[in-house]
């Protein structure tokens, strides 16, 4: 009978282990950390995402402050809003809310974050050193799949894992945390051959695109460990999201 990873439970158990953190990075420094959230537009998703992460903070005592840019504004008012953020001694970490607008160079506007307030992890340099093996800060979307993953095999060695899914922001860096847990990885994608035979193969399988129906019971095999952290906003015969 297949049992049901506890996703809630894990996350109330780590926030409060991270309100502790904070109570006690107060009591030693006089201050509690900050994040500052920049978003550019009006995807409804995103303003759900950012909301979400502002209560979040909320929670377990983070000073967090949302900044709302035009879907118009331009690549210069962005880097110019990074900048202030940068200078802000305040704010300890900087989140970009991912997709910006078609127009924007997402890659030129994650660069421009300093990077040790690069929370999600995704500028050049903490990138380079996630790839050395050597991680300052690495994206949470993968660090929370492994989480879930070792809440219920623990020891990763010579597992086989197969992840469908090569985004930078989660797919290639959940295959590479993996492997750094010493698991034989497959990083299989939309041009890989037979799909389905790769799945099959998997201790565990961790699903990263958002293509609903993509994978089926029969690319489990049994036993096999599934996370899946696709997302995909459907409309439904009632027109609704």
């Amino acid at each position: 009978m297949a049992a049901i990873i506890d996703g809630r439970a894990q996350a109330n158990t780590l926030r409060q282990e991270i309100t502790q953190g904070v109570q006690a990075f107060k009591k030693e420094r006089g201050y509690v950390p900050g994040l500052a959230a920049l978003l550019v537009g009006d995807n409804p998703a995103s303003h759900v995402y950012v909301n979400s992460k502002k209560r979040a903070c909320a929670d377990v005592g983070i000073w967090s402050d949302v900044h709302l840019l035009p879907a118009t504004a331009t690549q210069d008012q962005i880097l110019g809003k990074i900048d202030e953020l940068n200078a802000n001694d305040r704010i300890h970490g900087i989140l970009i809310q991912l997709p910006l607008p078609a127009a924007i160079d997402t890659t030129l506007i994650i660069s421009h974050i300093a990077p040790h307030k690069d929370v999600d992890g995704l500028h050049p340099q903490n990138l380079g050193l996630l790839l050395s093996g050597q991680p300052n800060l690495i994206p949470c979307t993968p660090l929370g799949c492994l989480h879930l993953i070792q809440s219920v095999v623990p020891e990763l060695q010579g597992k086989h894992v197969v992840v469908v899914g090569r985004s930078l922001l989660v797919g290639r860096t959940t295959a590479l945390l993996l492997s750094f847990k010493d698991a034989t990885v497959v990083q299989a994608h939309s041009h890989t051959l037979n799909l389905a035979q790769e799945c099959r193969r998997a201790d565990i399988l961790v699903t990263a695109v958002g293509k609903p129906g993509l994978i089926t019971a029969n690319y489990v095999k049994p036993g096999a460990v599934v996370i899946d952290v696709g997302i995909t906003r459907m409309i439904q015969s009632d027109g609704t999201l």
